[in-house]
């Protein structure tokens, strides 16, 4: 089978991850795959490596800085442009399949139908603002999708109110975790970390709903009970979102932690950066889908905190391989994280952790369910 899959970014973060690991699986069973990106960007590289063919082609995102008049009329038109190209490449390469990683991918959908070509609709999102932006998205899902992929259960409840349910399946994601198994290597040295030292990390992409600004914030008063604590943020911004990553900076400034904080920006090598650190926090302001970072501490045996929505629920045992603290309650989430700084229940933690994520988001038990839901 011919496969096309179109995806709303070129980076390496979590949607990116699991497209890779979509194409990696669907050469594996010697179907044929395509991916089409909007832009350049390091995913291209790894994508070819792998052994697929990509098309660099606008796809006419859709991102939250387009929701506004001005923005909806540059969107029709860019979409408009994006499913004339892609009808004419099903055609050319006679696509079977199409499937579109995330719910920003619009195109892929129009153009499908048009051909009267299978669309899987992969939604790695759960958008409660504004309203009108999930009614219409809900319609498109329910009108241009032969069946819908869920992330987590978050992510499927967050759309059965205008989504029909019997078209959403949730497949948990799995990821290659050998790497992080494997993993000895730390950054502690290349930090000047003391040897002793407890390191609190943030990994992910730097946008105002992860949390960055909350984790400072929260560093902040960890700092003054315990100084001895170092604190690591790893990940940048998208393009035209930098100012996000210099208000870090100013904000690590203000609250003077330069000498325990350390921004490291976008990294590759996410499993030294895991065995770097003794507990993972992800303090998302809004619901986070499904992390794969959360998978990857995990595997890496390290603990996680995260705030208590979206599919960090899922993933996190309370009290055994990590916990929860309020999106927008600093002090009682030092009061949680607090009860965490003992080395010993953390690697307790983490060790309850890398069972967990083997046993219950196995890469295999991924694969199977994805080979299912798409033959």
């Amino acid at each position: 089978m011919t496969i096309l899959l179109l995806h709303s970014s070129s980076d390496e973060y979590g949607a990116s991850k699991i497209l890779l690991g979509t194409v990696r699986l669907l050469l594996q069973q010697n179907h044929r795959v395509l991916v089409v990106l909007s832009t350049e960007g390091p995913l291209v590289s790894t994508l070819e490596n792998v052994g697929t063919k990509v098309i660099i082609q606008p796809l006419g995102i859709l991102r939250r800085k387009y929701f506004n008049i001005s923005g909806f009329f540059n969107r029709l038109l860019t979409l408009t442009r994006a499913v004339k190209k892609l009808q004419a490449l099903m055609r050319k390469e006679a696509i079977e399949l199409v499937i579109s990683n995330t719910t920003g991918v619009l195109a892929g959908a129009f153009a499908a139908n048009k051909i009267g070509v299978r669309h899987i609709w992969h939604v790695h999102e759960i958008i409660e603002h504004p309203r009108w932006m999930k009614k219409i998205i809900g319609y498109l899902l329910n009108r241009y999708a032969s069946g819908i992929i869920a992330v987590s259960e978050a992510v499927k409840n967050s759309w059965q109110s205008v989504v029909a349910a019997d078209k959403i399946t949730v497949i948990h994601n799995g990821i290659d975790y050998s790497p992080y198994l494997e993993s000895s290597a730390s950054l502690r040295e290349e930090l000047h970390l003391p040897t002793n030292a407890l390191v609190i990390g943030m990994i992910g992409r730097v946008h105002y709903w992860k949390g960055q600004s909350y984790f400072l914030t929260i560093a902040g008063k960890l700092h003054r009970e315990f100084p001895q604590l170092r604190f690591l943020l790893a990940g940048d911004a998208f393009p035209g979102y930098e100012y996000l990553y210099e208000e870090l900076a100013a904000q690590i400034k203000e609250l003077e932690l330069g000498a325990v904080v350390h921004q490291l920006g976008f990294r590759k090598d996410i499993p030294a950066v895991m065995q770097t650190i003794d507990l993972l926090i992800l303090p998302s302001q809004q619901p986070d889908p499904f992390p794969t970072v959360i998978l990857e501490a995990m595997a890496s045996a390290q603990p996680v905190i995260a705030t208590q929505f979206g599919g960090a629920v899922e993933m996190i045992e309370q009290g055994v391989t990590g916990d929860f603290i309020p999106p927008d309650d600093a002090e009682q989430a030092v009061a949680v994280i607090r009860n965490w700084l003992d080395s010993s229940r953390l690697k307790a933690a983490g060790k309850a952790g890398r069972v967990r994520v083997l046993e219950k988001f196995s890469l295999s038990n991924w694969e199977e369910k994805m080979i299912k839901c798409l033959q």
